[in-house]
């Protein structure tokens, strides 16, 4: 996945004890690790319609002059096929790894922000509302999407408890 892709690691003793006991008790792990991709992929899409990041933090407001002029869900949300950043979000798993993440080109700078100047031009053009901007440069706010939080953290918990459970029957691992 070339436009953004995190790497994280699941440093929670509950979910690590969790993690080793389903390898005991299962020789592919695979499938676990596609229920986590996909339960992970539905995280990014909540964080989008809440507009917050995978602490909860809201993501800075879109300045009120583009707001206004804006139609739509925009490039962030857009969906189906023409799909906007939320709507390429998939997830690769194997037997020990998930990854989640896009393809789209502009999909590192609304996870971490950027500041665009012209390069043929001595400034940028575009309009706001129903006047014109003439910039230096225009910073993009960094809105993090991908991540693991809190909430996050529960989901993979509870997908790799629920496998443990059906591994051997209802058995509670416990979250520390």
């Amino acid at each position: 996945m070339s436009g953004a892709t995190l790497e994280t690691t699941v440093v929670g003793q509950a979910a690590q004890l969790a993690f080793k006991k389903l390898r005991l008790l299962m020789t592919d792990t695979t499938p676990v690790m596609r229920a986590i991709g996909v339960a992970l992929v539905e995280e990014v899409h909540t964080r989008f319609e809440r507009a917050v990041d995978p602490q909860g933090n809201p993501w800075k407001p879109l300045l009120p002059d583009y707001a206004a002029m804006k139609r739509g869900p925009g490039i962030l949300r857009e969906s189906a096929m023409r799909g906007g950043l939320m709507g390429s979000i998939t997830f690769r798993a194997n037997h020990e790894s998930v990854e989640v993440g896009t393809n789209k080109i502009y999909a590192a700078v609304h996870q971490f922000g950027a500041t665009i100047r012209p390069v043929h031009a001595p400034y940028l053009v575009f309009r706001l509302a129903s006047y014109a901007v003439h910039a230096l440069s225009v910073t993009i706010p960094a809105r993090p999407y991908l991540g693991i939080g809190p909430s996050g953290e529960r989901v993979i918990f509870e997908v790799l408890d629920d496998a443990v459970d059906r591994a051997v029957g209802p058995y509670r691992i416990g979250m520390a």
